[in-house]
Parts: structure tokens; C-alpha cells; sequence
């Protein structure tokens, strides 16, 4: 499976700001932005000066921030984009909220990982269950009313158990709900536009991909 292997830090300078990629170091002082600040990686970067955007320059670093805030690579997101523009509705949200549908992306806001990529590690050793079934496909989509969970024999996991723990420190949407300490989280509604990071501007990734 194509995968990302690289330093994730890096990914957050070269977008300039702080995309939540490492979990709880992200909120520590040893976050590489809040050591660094907000210059370009590589050697030179504290003395590149960032050119100002405009065009296609900024509708590009757009749809890169967004693939990378949800671990996905440019041919499945340009097929979750062809999607969403068959549905209903307007094409930059709907492209969100499939995004945030992703099991892995469940899995990460419901609380039981402190980063997606935590979380689609978990779902592709078979940690998380669906309706009481293991589910390692970290795309599948999930829907109103579906149950996630932790697996029982995974319930002493340390990973989860730190992520469990600090979960409500970190925010949860409301389209998901909780049920008392038994590390499941049931989907009590469909994603709104306000439970999405408002720093995401969508309506540049559809003019990109409508060039």
C-alpha cells in the first residue's frame, strides 16, 4: 500500500502552520513549528523568504494541505474529489465530508488515537471493530448509526488508553457520540461544515480540479 514515509514535521512547515500530524507533540514545545516557526524546510529554509500566492499557486498548496491532513495521496483524493462532484450538494463540502468519514479519520476524532496516522495504524493491525466486526480498511466509509469500537483484547493498549484519556482535551465533533467508558463511540449524524477545520478553504481545491 502506498504510503507516506518521510518526516511528517516537514509537512507542516512547508504549509506554514500546524496540521496536527504527530498527535500530542503537537501541543508540547518540541512541536518542530513552535521550535522552528513557520520557515520552509530543508537546509536554507530560515533564510527563504515564502513568495506570496495567488492563482494556481494558492489553490495548490490548498489541496496539499488538505491530502495532508488526512494521510491521502493524490490519486485517491482526486478520486474522492470526482465523487463528490457527482453528488448533490456543494462539491467542496461534500469532498470534506467524505474525508472525515474515513474510518481512520472516526477512529482519530472519536479519541482512540492522538493522530490520523495513529489511527490508521490501528485500523490496519485489526484493532478496530464496526458493528462488532474488524474492519482494517482505514477508507472505509462510515455511516449514521454504525458503532465504532475498540476490540476487547485491545482494551489495554497503552496507545489507546493515553488517547482515550486525553480525547476531551482535544475536541470532539458532534456527529459523534460517546457512551460511558466502554471505548466505542456510536455515528449519531452525518458530518456538518462546522465540525471541519474553518482554516480549510475547499472552494480553491474545486476551482483547482475544474481548470
Amino acid at each position: 500500500m502506498a504510503r507516506y514515509r518521510d518526516a511528517v514535521c516537514r509537512l507542516c512547515r512547508r504549509e506554514g502552520g500546524k496540521l496536527f500530524l504527530k498527535g500530542d507533540r503537537c501541543f508540547k514545545p518540541s512541536c518542530a513549528i513552535e521550535k522552528r516557526g513557520t520557515n520552509p524546510p530543508g537546509q536554507h529554509g530560515a533564510n527563504r523568504r515564502r513568495k506570496a500566492l495567488a492563482g494556481y499557486g494558492l489553490q495548490l498548496r490548498e489541496k496539499q494541505k488538505v491530502k495532508r491532513i488526512y494521510f491521502v495521496l493524490e490519486k485517491q483524493f482526486r478520486n474522492y474529489f470526482d465523487k463528490a462532484s457527482r453528488q448533490k450538494g456543494i462539491t467542496g463540502e461534500n469532498l470534506l465530508f467524505m474525508l472525515e468519514r474515513r474510518l481512520d479519520n472516526t477512529v482519530y476524532r472519536a479519541g482512540f488515537a492522538t493522530s490520523r496516522r495513529q489511527a490508521r495504524q490501528l485500523v490496519n493491525h485489526g484493532h478496530i471493530e464496526v458493528n462488532g466486526r474488524k474492519v482494517n480498511i482505514p477508507s472505509f466509509q462510515v455511516k449514521v448509526g454504525d458503532v465504532v469500537s475498540v476490540k476487547s483484547k485491545s482494551h489495554k493498549n497503552p496507545h489507546v488508553e493515553g488517547a482515550w484519556q486525553t480525547a476531551v482535551g482535544r475536541g470532539r465533533p458532534g456527529w459523534i457520540s460517546t457512551s460511558a467508558g466502554d471505548l466505542n463511540v456510536t455515528i449519531s449524524a452525518l458530518p456538518v461544515r462546522a465540525d471541519i477545520d474553518a482554516n480549510i478553504n475547499e472552494q480553491l481545491i474545486v476551482e483547482l480540479y475544474s481548470k
